[in-house]
């Protein structure tokens, strides 16, 4: 049996985005992050999938952009600029959550890479906060992310790079570990003015919003400049907002437990100009074909889009 977010990007009616007011205040563009929805594909397959579904940006693979040659590059991106598609973000590939070692490991090629997304005019770069630690008290976490996320901020800096936080809103995440951490938008404020670094700001989820309990008053506290991708998902029906598990979530307005429309025109009215991504965790959108999971998931997105009056 499907889920209630393909059945419901089945049965969705087509928006015509040219014909309405919306059209000519949206900034942000519908972006592919293929992973999200268990499709795997390279830079160029993730192009291809995008102009076949209609997505107007794809996620960035940073290693990929480093391995091509200054022709491929430019090639690349005179066929983006053909088909009308933008860059969206590229994923943190250095995992500052663990030991000393893993974390300057994985600091090596992060200047490599931000020099090819820069070449390649890419200037967003997203990662995400863990809500407990096993071992680490919350100052103790803060601390270590603060040092941290500080020298990566520093490597993307110096490339033009933003790098974009998000926290993670279940409680039931929060709860698996001996001492808690981040799980909302007024304590990852706390840790980017800590941070200190002008090319730091969100990752906005409206999942992670609903279960943090937050409202449109609170994203609209934010600016363009502070927001570097938003992910749009909805929550699965009858359970309450604290005991929503994080990966387990439904495709965009499946349900209507969160609300879109809310968040969607508060993204509107600060302007925002990124990427808008799903990033449901929903296995039987997973389990299907990869062109079935890339038209349910676009419409979906258009959907959502259409709450907007």
């Amino acid at each position: 049996m499907l889920s209630s977010s393909v059945m419901a990007a089945a049965t969705i009616v087509p928006l015509d985005l040219k014909s309405s007011t919306y059209a000519d205040q949206r900034k942000f563009t519908i972006s592919l992050n293929a992973g999200s929805i268990g499709v795997k594909a390279s830079q160029q397959e993730l192009f291809n999938m995008a102009v076949k579904h209609g997505f107007e940006a794809i996620n960035v693979q940073a290693a990929e952009l480093a391995s091509m040659s200054h022709e491929e590059v430019k090639a690349f991106l005179k066929n983006m600029e053909f088909k009308k598609i933008k860059w969206g973000s590229a994923t943190l590939p250095v995992d500052f959550r663990k030991d000393k070692s893993t974390f300057q490991e994985g600091l090596k090629p992060l200047p490599e890479y931000a020099r090819a997304m820069q070449r390649a005019g890419v200037d967003r770069m997203n990662t995400w906060i863990l809500s407990f630690d096993h071992s680490l008290t919350y100052l103790q976490n803060f601390k270590q992310h603060t040092s941290r996320l500080r020298e990566v901020a520093d490597i993307l800096n110096d490339h033009g790079v933003r790098l974009g936080l998000e926290y993670v809103g279940p409680r039931t995440l929060q709860a698996i570990g001996k001492f808690s951490f981040i799980r909302t938008m007024a304590e990852t404020k706390e840790l980017i003015a800590e941070i200190d670094r002008p090319n730091l700001g969100f990752v906005l989820d409206s999942f992670h919003w609903y279960c943090a309990g937050e409202t449109k008053e609170d994203l609209l506290t934010l600016t363009n400049q502070e927001i570097v991708a938003v992910d749009l998902n909805d929550a699965r029906a009858g359970i309450p907002a604290d005991e929503q598990i994080d990966g387990k979530r439904e495709l965009p307005s499946a349900t209507g437990v969160i609300d879109l429309k809310a968040f969607l025109s508060s993204l509107i009215s600060i302007g925002y100009d990124g990427p808008v991504r799903a990033e449901p965790f929903n296995q039987p959108l997973r389990d299907m074909d990869d062109d079935d999971a890339l038209s349910a998931t676009y419409k979906a997105m258009k959907e959502s889009f259409n709450l907007i009056e």
